[in-house]
């Protein structure tokens, strides 16, 4: 179940990713196979090559592409998460989701 996300940053987000940039959004997230987990950041970007070699500087696999016909993108949680959206500087993110 994902909620604490605005409309608007969701058309936002769609959009960036169509237009191949690489896209951040988090949101609350519970799932139960992930208990220790409250959010969850997807990572998109259309080009697949291009968010594979995002992915790679990170050491995520281009297996755990979430290949959506759509919005392609990695399901960023706990320790990636934290860490990648600090060197992304996205702390906006990280302050309003308490990562």
């Amino acid at each position: 179940m994902a909620f604490g996300v605005k409309r608007n940053e969701l058309v936002s987000w769609k959009k960036a990713v169509k237009e191949g940039q690489i896209a951040f959004i988090t949101h609350y997230w519970l799932d139960n196979r992930f208990p220790n987990s409250t959010s969850v950041t997807k990572v998109g970007c259309s080009d697949v090559k291009k968010l594979e070699k995002w992915g790679k500087k990170y050491g995520l696999k281009p297996e755990w592409i979430h290949r959506d016909e759509r919005y392609p993108h990695f399901d960023l949680f706990g320790k990636f998460q934290q860490e990648i959206l600090k060197a992304e500087k996205q702390f906006d993110q990280m302050d309003r989701f308490g990562i």
